[in-house]
Parts: C-alpha cells; structure tokens; sequence
C-alpha cells in the first residue's frame, strides 16, 4: 500500500494526543503528576492540538473532504463512522477538562478526565479497527492491530507527558511509565512482525480467480495499459533489504532508545533530565513515523495478485 502523508501524521499526532490526554486523564486527578495548573493546562493544549491536528490531516486523505460529515451516519457497519463520532464525543469532557486543569477544579477533574480518557482509548481502537477489518490487506487483518494502536498511542502519549512532567519537576513515575511501555512496544512489534512473516496470504492467484483447478496461475501482462488508481494506491511494495533496515531503525529509534533516555533522565534528574526527556520523546515520535510509514508500505492487498511483480 502506498504510504500517503496526511494517514502517517494523523496516526502518530492523534496518537500521541489521545495517548497524552488519557495519561493526563488518568494521573492528574490521581495526584501522580505535578500540581502546577500551568503543567495540567499545558498538557492538555499540546493534546487537543495533536489531536486536531492529526484530524485535519486525515481530512487531506479523502476524495471529497467536504462530505467527511456523511460518514458519521454509517456507525451501525463502519469503523470509521465510530472512529469519528468517538472523536467528537471526546471533545467536550476534554475541553471541561482543560477549564478544570486551567483553573484547579478538583471536583470537575476527576470526572472529566476519566471520561476523556475513556473517550481517547475508545477512538484509537476505533482506529486501529478501521484497518485490522480490512479482510484484503494481510498485515493489517490481524488481531494484533487494534491492541498494537492502543499501546503505541499510549507509549507516545506517555512519552509525551513524561517529557512536559520533568520539566516540572515530577517526571519521576510518568517518566517510568514511558519507559516500561516503549519496551513492552518494542517486543510487541517483533511479535507482531514475527507473526505477519510466518503467515501465509489467505489470498493466492489461483484463489483469487478461480482457476486453481486447472494449476499455478501467472499473468501474462497487465489488465491495463496505463498506470492507474489501483497501481498506485494498492501495489506499492519497499525491497525486502530496504524494510529490514527500517524495521530496525523503528524498534531502536521509536521503543527502545526512548526507554533508555527515560531510565536516564530518572537517575540524573535536574537539567540533564529535561534534556534526555526531550531526546526521548523527540525519539519516540521519529521512530512512529517510521513505523507507520511500514504499516503502510509493507502492506499487500489482494488486488496486487491480478498484476505481473512490480520491478
């Protein structure tokens, strides 16, 4: 599958966002982060930016952007339809959120920071459903997509807060929390790649058309003469050699080296520690670039079983 700009920076943004306003959600109003409203106001904004962000950008994806507004309609059969209106649904508990942070309402914080982060989990699975239900693409139908969007928005998310948590002096267990879950992302996307390798396509050529029975079945030529929408969106494929660099460049750059400038950033504390928290969210989100840009490239539609290997 090709990979198109505005889905890869409105899977890691919107990731990020949701995954920073559920931490926040769940660790403020527990009392697990710095008391500071400016802090909770400010972690807040970053998240709802991200989120409006990666939003808009996923409107750039669409033929007729003008009519994104029909697909709320289909809820009872689309992911997508759920996928947007949990997204509207969360606005409101994050916004009364925000005000609570702004303004230190202890009595509305707890309400709607749980809320908003029941609405955040909610949406990033509908997320991750989206794809994991596309029964054509092998690497995304997968019942370790859905689970995988969720951990990587909340690692980024956590990422994220841990950052802003030790430039107010309380980076301590958000800076934890990041680091236990970029290596527990880390091993999860080697099982989930480990997986996806070891399993065949439940699509061949000779199932695709049928004519199985009579042998193996290749193409001669292409249906067509001229590059078309189907070529350019559904065959797209990336070297062997050029993936396994990436895949690594992924698990080092997105999981791991943060884990570790985390783990640093706790036992040096002061300025040092605001600088490796930087480095370490800085990080994560470079390596979820990359990483969703091979959800992408990596993928294979069964439309691509009618045309010859592309060179």
């Amino acid at each position: 599958m090709k990979p198109a700009p505005s889905i890869i920076f409105f899977t890691v943004a919107s990731g990020a966002g949701y995954g920073l306003l559920f931490w926040l959600g769940v660790l403020k109003p527990l009392g697990l982060l710095p008391a500071s409203t400016l802090f909770g106001a400010t972690a807040a904004i970053i998240a709802l930016v991200l989120i409006t962000a990666g939003l808009c950008s996923s409107l750039l994806h669409l033929g007729r952007p003008e009519r994104a507004w029909r697909a709320l309609s289909q809820w009872r059969t689309s992911w997508l339809s759920r996928e947007g209106i949990a997204a509207v649904l969360t606005f409101p508990p994050a916004v009364v959120f925000l005000i609570a942070l702004a303004h230190g309402e202890t009595a509305l914080m707890l309400p709607a920071g749980l809320l908003s982060a029941v609405g955040a989990a909610v949406t990033v699975y509908c997320t991750g459903m989206i794809y994991a239900s596309l029964k054509p693409v092998k690497e995304w139908h997968h019942p370790m997509v859905a689970p995988g969007y969720l951990l990587f928005a909340s690692f980024s998310g956590a990422s994220l807060l841990a950052m802003l948590a030790i430039f107010w002096g309380g980076g301590f267990f958000p800076a934890l929390v990041a680091a236990a879950l970029g290596m527990a992302a880390l091993f999860f996307k080697r099982a989930y790649w480990a997986s996806v390798d070891a399993t065949p396509a439940a699509s061949t050529r000779e199932s695709a058309t049928g004519l199985g029975f009579i042998g193996k079945v290749r193409p001669l030529e292409s249906p067509h003469t001229e590059s078309n929408y189907l070529l350019r969106e559904m065959a797209f494929r990336v070297g062997r050699v050029h993936a396994a660099k990436l895949r690594i460049i992924a698990l080092l750059l997105g999981f791991a080296l943060p884990a570790l400038l985390f783990c640093v950033a706790i036992i040096v504390g002061g300025a040092a520690a605001m600088a490796f928290g930087l480095l370490a969210a800085a990080s994560a989100v470079a390596g979820l670039l990359v990483e969703r840009w091979l959800i992408f490239a990596e993928a294979t539609h069964t439309v691509a079983l009618y045309y010859p290997t592309q060179r």
